[in-house]
């Protein structure tokens, strides 16, 4: 080892190294020894492998957004960046994503878990399935999920599984930009992916798939864009997979698999430190349309743990501004992870010390064939002043996403003005 200073810099040569200063005066380093072989991680947590896999694991999802911007088509995603993408283990559990959306995040899970509990024998390399069914996993129409299981070489044992989820500017509905004002039922704001065989044994379904975008009671005015676009999705997630199978490579099956249940567990310490110190609450949020929230925190200082209850929130809407219970679960992780001081990735361990209670037919479990439209981008919002009045821990923002759309069939914008 050396250490080489100069007035206008220090390089450290560490063993196995080489420095050489070439007559340009720039230096050059290069290894002398070759690498020791690298064994496998090992499975028990090292304070230092587990912040290794927590920035890796969030790489590997912000490589697959860079792809999904750089291979999308339509301006919504390309360049408003609308879209979300994350790793999951083999049971659907939130690993790690990039800094996406977080109304995206929180509910992505959900709708991995529903490919898993309705396709558990029919999983085969070479597949992808898109989702957008806010009563099957999705949370409104314009996002679609595409999910791909990740399986080992012999295509026996599900190993992982990548999802990307983009919001389409337009899927159909009564209006253009497929976000209407006024819908009353799941129909009347486009079409719906339920649990769809996009992919395979790696051939893209794409006439089916056209053919399911043309042929819905109001089709989506823009297939070719879709298709599109449901095509770089594919493409983000199979750079999730090849960055996966380096971890694989260079740390072992075993190490990856166990540092996934790591970080989980390492967010889910963070929050019972969190939930340890908080105090029970309740808060009635009143929306303009006159609809309640109303969520009642109990929290249980000795197991660090609460139960967050939405009971007494007003029965499902007619009209579009019904969430789906996975918006409610994005809301709450993302409540709990703003109130984590440490930089740790956002997933489902957050999630571990808490119990969610949300009545059936509410506005917040609404049944088919509800319009739910709104829930995503509007209730979503609420129901997050509704937790952070019920903790009294800050002060919630302007409480919508204020949303712009207009068009007609041959062109359709939607842009979140946010506040």
């Amino acid at each position: 080892p050396a250490i080489l200073a100069e007035d206008d810099a220090t390089t450290v040569v560490d063993p196995g190294w080489r420095a050489t200063a070439a007559p340009t005066g720039h230096l050059l380093l290069t290894r002398a020894v070759p690498r020791p072989a690298r064994t496998a991680a090992g499975t028990d947590v090292d304070p230092v492998l587990l912040e290794v896999f927590h920035n890796l694991f969030m790489a590997i999802a912000e490589q697959m957004g860079v792809r999904l911007e750089n291979t999308s088509h339509s301006v919504n995603i390309k360049e408003r960046l609308d879209f979300s993408c994350a790793l999951f283990d083999a049971e659907g559990n939130l690993v790690a994503n990039a800094p996406h959306i977080p109304v995206h995040l929180g509910s992505m899970g959900e709708t991995v878990k529903e490919v898993l509990r309705r396709r558990a024998g029919d999983l085969r390399p070479g597949d992808v399935y898109a989702v957008n069914d806010p009563y099957h996993g999705g949370t409104h129409l314009p996002d679609v999920t595409v999910v791909t299981p990740v399986l080992d070489d012999a295509g026996d044992e599900l190993l992982f599984l990548v999802a990307s989820r983009g919001h389409h500017a337009e899927i159909g509905g009564i209006t253009p930009g497929s976000m209407p004002a006024f819908s009353r039922t799941i129909d009347e704001e486009g079409v719906r992916f339920d649990n769809w065989l996009l992919v395979r044994d790696g051939r893209l379904r794409e006439a089916e798939t056209r053919a399911l975008l043309t042929g819905a009671p109001y089709p989506s005015r823009d297939p070719d864009t879709n298709l599109a676009d449901l095509r770089a999705q594919i493409a983000a997630n199979e750079k999730g997979i090849e960055e996966l199978r380096k971890a694989v490579a260079e740390f072992g099956l075993d190490a990856v698999q166990a540092y996934m249940r790591h970080v989980r567990a390492n967010a889910e310490e963070s929050v019972r430190r969190i939930v340890a110190r908080l105090r029970d609450g309740t808060h009635r949020y009143e929306t303009d349309s006159g609809a309640v929230i109303r969520v009642a925190v109990r929290v249980d200082r000795e197991r660090r743990s609460a139960v967050l209850d939405f009971t007494g929130t007003s029965p499902q809407l007619p009209g579009n501004a019904n969430a789906p219970t996975a918006v409610v679960t994005a809301a709450v992780l993302y409540v709990f992870r703003t109130l984590v001081d440490e930089s740790i990735p956002l997933n489902s361990g957050c999630l571990a010390p808490l119990e969610i209670r949300v009545p059936p037919g509410s506005m917040l479990a609404p049944a088919p064939p509800a319009a739910t439209v709104a829930g995503n981008v509007e209730t979503s919002q609420a129901v997050t002043g509704a937790l952070y009045a019920a903790l009294g821990v800050q002060a919630e923002g302007s409480g919508t996403m204020n949303n712009v759309t207009f068009g007609d069939d041959r062109v359709q914008y939607y842009e979140t003005v946010a506040s």
